[in-house]
């Protein structure tokens, strides 16, 4: 049968038109596997941090640029990979899904869900890898940002846009300070992004337990590299998190970010330069360890209004080893931060909890956000403080004490306890300002722990049950004047002698 004359014009306007232009593809090699890493020959035209695909479905970054072959970072489990098996370039880097689709979810670095609540429909990705905003963008930290816990937001203040260091040996409460100031933001506007790395899944799943007992779910995202997953997704699991931080500055929002912890986040990159052959430097890590946490960290601040206005404060964790903060990874973050929170094991075997070393944390940049009425009563608390741990080093020896170095070791047991809170149960302002000053003024002098827990709790009923001026004068940063103190002197005091009645009855 003759083809119809549609049919021949058909194939004539085929046979006429121009030839498809040729797309050039480069298929490369697996020539080596190892725990995380791959050796790949023949992408000459590769770049370094793109993204490859390999023929098994794991992905991979570019890691090292040789003559002959590349370096590669896996992104999956490396017993899928097969030597000679196909690799392909991307052409593009790693992303992650950013939006407010993200909160309440579990996801890995790569914005996978974790959580089972299935897809998550996010319309916009951004690189993981991005440059830190420069001076001009950036503004001075002048807002205080409360972690509800009276040792820090007292003597060791937190500013929107700080990087504040959270360090200390293991089982020291270094979690337990990040979650409940992540808690203590339910009433605030403050969104919080968890980034749990190298850590068992128990732990991070009592941490998710306790964010959804607080309340906190519907504002906060939890990322978790666990060292059960590829070294790779545990080194790029910080930098996901600052990503989406950055989305939500760039709104104007403000963003808690929480680092647990980057001694983790060092050992990954360590296995993974080791086996790449990169040359080792001080205690095996790479020369640019360094650069690895400043880029990360210098991504936090206060932005001005033409950079959107927002705020991201980080919170980095770190674990030290016999309490050596002269360790090369301790010693690099306290230089790159803004100032630590040190955890005693000292104070944790006097059951000191949270565990803030006074002496040895410091905050560079708090102090300016931190409320004057704060600052008028916590003045003198690291003074009282040091004075009564030198006395009482002293008073171990069993030396004879005249009556004004007992009432100074009175006062600074007072004190001490009064700064002792229970994990999840974040103290407001107000509440934490009252405390301090029935302590400081001698109010809770020779109460055992017993008695000086029960006189906090009425102190801080006493002052949820007020007329919320002290609150009101603690958010407006006004000063705190005698009266106001006396008052508080006089609510304090009812408050525990009422609460004494109560127990006597």
């Amino acid at each position: 049968m003759r083809p119809d004359a549609a049919t021949l014009y058909l194939v004539q306007a085929l046979l006429d038109s121009p030839a498809p232009t040729p797309k050039l593809t480069e298929i490369g090699r697996v020539a080596e596997v190892g725990d995380g890493i791959a050796i790949v020959t023949g992408l000459a035209r590769a770049l370094s941090d793109e993204l490859l695909e390999f023929a098994s479905g794991v992905r991979g970054i570019v890691f090292d640029l040789e003559p002959d072959r590349l370096g590669v970072v896996l992104l999956g489990p490396s017993h899928r990979v097969t030597p000679g098996e196909d690799v392909r370039r991307s052409g593009q880097v790693v992303s992650v899904p950013v939006g407010p689709e993200l909160l309440g979810r579990v996801i890995d670095p790569l914005g996978r869900p974790r959580d089972e609540q299935g897809p998550i429909d996010a319309k916009v990705r951004r690189p993981v890898e991005a440059e830190a905003p420069d001076i001009l963008h950036r503004t001075a930290v002048a807002r205080p940002l409360a972690t509800g816990l009276k040792a820090v937001d007292a003597a060791v203040p937190v500013g929107l846009g700080q990087r504040e260091l959270i360090i200390g040996d293991r089982q020291t409460g270094k979690t337990s300070i990040a979650v409940d100031t992540i808690l203590n933001q339910k009433k605030t506007d403050v969104i919080c992004i968890y980034c749990a790395i190298g850590q068992r899944g128990d732990a991070v799943a009592k941490v998710i337990g306790a964010i959804g007992e607080g309340g906190m779910t519907g504002q906060t995202v939890i990322i978790t590299a666990g060292d059960e997953d590829a070294p790779g997704l545990a080194y790029i699991a910080p930098y996901a998190a600052m990503t989406i931080a950055e989305s939500f500055a760039a709104k104007g929002r403000d963003v808690l970010v929480v680092m647990d912890d980057l001694t983790h986040h060092a050992h990954s990159y360590r296995e993974l330069s080791l086996l790449l052959r990169r040359p080792p430097g001080r205690e095996a890590f790479p020369g640019d360890i360094f650069y690895v946490h400043a880029r990360l960290l210098e991504r936090a601040g206060q932005f001005t209004p033409s950079a959107g206005g927002g705020s991201i404060t980080a919170l980095p964790v770190v674990e030290t080893q016999a309490e050596n903060l002269s360790a090369y990874i301790p010693t690099n973050l306290i230089s790159i931060t803004d100032g630590q929170i040190y955890l005693s094991p000292r104070l944790v075997r006097k059951n000191q909890f949270p565990a803030v070393d006074l002496g040895v944390s410091v905050s560079r940049v708090g102090g300016k956000a931190q409320s004057r009425a704060f600052r008028d009563v916590a003045g003198n608390l690291r003074v009282t403080l040091s004075q009564f741990e030198e006395l009482e080093e002293f008073a171990r020896f069993g030396t004879r004490l005249d009556d004004a170095t007992r009432a100074r070791l009175t006062r600074g047991a007072a004190v001490r306890a009064a700064l002792r809170q229970p994990e999840r149960d974040p103290m407001p302002a107000s509440a934490q300002l009252a405390v301090l000053i029935a302590a400081m003024e001698g109010l809770l002098d020779g109460m055992d722990e017993a008695q000086t827990g029960a006189a906090m709790a009425a102190i801080r009923a006493a002052i949820g049950a007020d007329d919320g001026s002290l609150a009101a004068q603690i958010a407006a940063d006004a000063p705190l004047s005698e009266a106001d103190r006396a008052r508080i002197l006089a609510l304090a005091g009812r408050a525990i002698e009422a609460g004494g009645n109560d127990a006597n009855a």
